[in-house]
Order: structure tokens, then sequence, then C-alpha cells
């Protein structure tokens, strides 16, 4: 790659303003994660409007379960992102190549794992959910083919957390926007002409995230920067894999461990029906376009924090966390409302039910109003993990937010069993995670700056 390419896709977190540079990194990576929802909102949309409510909740049914089984392993390219961009930024070039080729190597070998944990796993897992009959057999074929993929998925996730550790955004935004057009595309033609239902959204999902993966690996192999993919030389370097694994199993376990209550909330929604399933399938979609953003600037924080942590410019920092947080106060408070003033109209694109419709208002009214609150915890998250602590921010994490919600399940919903009491969960839980970790960070930085004489 020449410079001025180099130049094109890199960016320079260490030297500078940091306003213009966060949103040049941040913007691709916002539009990156929208796409990649796109790919289940495809799925959904598609089965609402061509298959029935049962098809749409039966696809919604899952999204937790597999999060859940998935989110251990994706914790992991979190590790890697963090530890490509600190020898990036500290210019260790050897462990900068070890870390990526552990990395890919360490995507495939959980990608097949998660293959077997699908076929497996899927079936009594749903049915521990409490799954409705007339759902189950069309969420368990959904998941053991959309677990087929999972190899080309983990590659696409570690291979993106390797460019966005340098700085390149863009490149995995144009790879997944070509996914994305094949991945709609080949639902309309599973679902509308061969009548193939869940499984067709499925094989679609499948197809589409193996061209991202393909485009991202190919991106790293032919690049000559020190972040080279080499195949001859892919193999899991062990003092690469402990290190990645002490930042991206804490991360991992968090997010497996959110999942579980997520999945509790999801069995309790169950409990209200399929139509209630529907319209809260349909408004969890929704949200998810305004998480992604959000999220987008907790990955901006790990990143920018990573490589100045690497560089030690540690003064960078706290200046970085502020612009972050103000951010994604705008981004939640801005898109969130947004969602909820159109949901009528974006809650039709999924059905036409008008009472999955209602509830789908319901969820959006109570979580979208709420959710810079989310967007706050999870950029203190990324700062506390780019500065090297996962395993603090994963308890605080699990008791402020994940221990909370299932407690409030089996003593605030148990007595007041409405889905106005199960949605109200999230902004509480949201805010109390927020406190304590911004508590830890003003510690944690304290520390360091106080460590290095600023």
């Amino acid at each position: 790659m020449n410079e001025k390419l180099k130049k094109n896709y890199e960016i320079d977190m260490c030297n500078g303003p940091l306003l213009g540079k966060i949103l040049k990194f941040t913007i691709p990576l916002m539009l990156s994660g929208i796409l990649q929802l796109l790919f289940n909102a495809a799925d959904i949309v598609v089965v609402g409007r061509f298959t029935g409510s049962e098809a749409l909740a039966a696809v919604g049914s899952t999204s937790s379960l597999i999060n859940l089984l998935v989110n251990a392993f994706i914790g992991l390219s979190v590790g890697a992102n963090v530890l490509v961009a600190r020898f990036y930024g500290a210019g260790q070039k050897k462990e900068l190549s070890a870390m990526v080729h552990t990395a890919i190597m360490t995507s495939i070998v959980s990608g097949v794992i998660l293959i077997f944990v699908g076929l497996f796993l899927s079936g009594p897992a749903l049915r521990l959910m409490d799954t409705p009959e007339n759902c189950i057999g069309q969420a368990i074929l959904y998941m053991r083919i959309y677990f087929v993929g999972m190899p080309a998925m983990m590659a696409y996730n570690f291979g993106s957390a390797i460019l966005r550790a340098v700085g390149d955004t863009k490149r995995p935004l144009y790879y997944l926007l070509a996914a994305g057009i094949i991945n709609v595309i080949l639902n309309l033609f599973f679902v509308i002409v061969f009548s193939m239902g869940v499984a067709g959204v499925a094989v679609a999902t499948v197809i589409s995230q193996t061209v991202s993966a393909v485009l991202v690996l190919r991106c790293l192999m032919r690049s000559d920067a020190d972040y080279r993919l080499n195949l001859r030389e892919m193999k899991i370097v062990p003092d690469k894999l402990f290190k990645m694994m002490q930042i991206g199993l804490p991360a991992g376990l968090q997010g497996a461990l959110f999942s579980i209550s997520n999945v509790l909330i999801q069995s309790s929604v169950n409990s209200f029906g399929s139509v209630a399933m529907a319209g809260n399938t349909a408004a969890s979609n929704i949200e998810g376009f305004v998480y992604t953003s959000m999220n987008s600037l907790s990955q901006t924080a790990i990143s920018f924090t990573g490589q100045n942590y690497g560089a030690s410019k540690y003064k960078r920092i706290g200046k970085i966390l502020l612009i972050c947080q103000a951010l994604v106060i705008a981004v939640g408070v801005v898109m969130g409302n947004a969602a909820y003033l159109f949901s009528g109209t974006l809650l039709k694109l999924y059905s036409t039910d008008a009472d999955v419709i209602r509830y789908g208002v319901l969820r959006l009214g109570i979580i979208c109003t709420t959710y810079c609150l989310c967007g706050m915890m999870d950029v203190m998250v990324g700062a506390l993990r780019g500065m090297g602590y996962s395993v603090m921010p994963m308890i605080v994490s699990l008791t402020g937010a994940c221990l909370f919600r299932i407690l409030w399940i089996y003593t605030i919903f148990r007595q007041y069993h409405t889905l106005e009491c199960l949605y109200w969960s999230y902004p509480i839980s949201w805010a109390l995670t927020f406190l304590v970790h911004l508590l830890c960070f003003i510690v944690v930085y304290r520390k360091i700056l106080k460590r290095n004489n600023g």
C-alpha cells in the first residue's frame, strides 16, 4: 500500500485535533453497523410481510439466544482490537504481525466451534425460553442454518476489528454495503420466488456474511502495511492469545451474561403471546439502528484510547472520553426520539397488524426515549477497555445491568406483570451502571496520570 492510499484509509489518532478525526472514524463505523443490522432487518421485514406474523415471531425470538451463544467469541475481537491498536500506536511491528495472525486464526476456530453449538443447542435452548409451539419449528430451522455461517461472521468481525484498530473504518463499510445489497436481493428471491420462508432468509444471510468475510480478509492479505495477513503465517501465538483473552474474554463474558438477562426478558415477553412477540421483535429491530449508531462511539473510544495509551499520550485519553460522550448523547437523543416519533410508520414496514404495531409502539416509547443512557454507559466501558481494563467494567456491567434486570424480573415484574414494567428495567439499569463506570474511570485515569507524571 503506497503512502497516499494508506493515508486515505488510516487515521493518526495520536497527534493533532481530536474531534474531526473521531468523526472521520465514527461515521463510517456507524454506517457499517447500520448495514450489518440491515441483514437481520431484511430477514424480519421480508418474513413479516410475505410469510406472516408467526414467521416474524420465530425469527425475532432467536436474536437474544444467538447473541448469548455468540457474544463470548465476539468479545475476543475486542481484545484483538485493543492490542492491535496498542502495538500499532507503539510502533511494535513484530508484535503487531503476530497479533493479526493469531486473531484471524482464532476467528476461524471460533466459527467452526459455533457451528456445532448452534446445531445442537438451538432446539433445547428455544424450548427453555418457552417459545410458543406455533413458532418453535421455524425458529429452530432459522438458527441452525444461520449458525452454518459462523466462520464467515467471526472472520469478518475479527478482520474489521484489526482495520478499526489502525483507523480504517471505510473499507469495512464498503464490504458490508456490497454484502447488504446481496442479502436483500437474495431474501426477496428465496422467499417470494421459491417460498422458502425462514430458511430462505437464513440462507441469504449466510451467503452475504461470507461475501463480507472474503472481502475483509482479501483486504488484509493485499495490504503491504505491518498488519498484512499472510496465510502461510497463520497460527495461534500462545502469549498473544493469552493477552487477547485477558481483555476479550471478560468483554465476551459480559456480553454473554447480558444476553442471559435479555433471554429472560424475551421469555417474559413470550408469556404475552406471539402477537406481543412480533411487536417486540419489530421494535427491537428499530432500536438496533439507534443502538449500533451509539455503539460505534464505544468502538471509537476503544481504538483511540488504545492507540494513545500505546503511544503514552495519556492526557489525550480524557479528551477522547469527553468528545465521545458528547457525541453519543447527541446521537441517542436525536435518533432515539425520532424512532419513537415515527414509530407507527416504521413499524408498518414490519407488519400491518394493528396489535403488533401497538405492542411495538409501547416498547419504543420507553426504550428509545431513554436510549442515550445506554450509549453513555457503553462509551465508559470502551474507554476503560482501551486502557486495558476489562475485568472491572465486566463486573460493574454484570452487577449494575444484568443482575439488576434478573432481580427486577423476579421481584418488581412478578408483582406488576405488564410489559411497561418489564421495559422500564432497561433505562434504570443503564443509569445506575453508567454512574459506577464513571467513578471507575476517574480512579483509573488518575492512577495512570500519577504513575506516568501526566
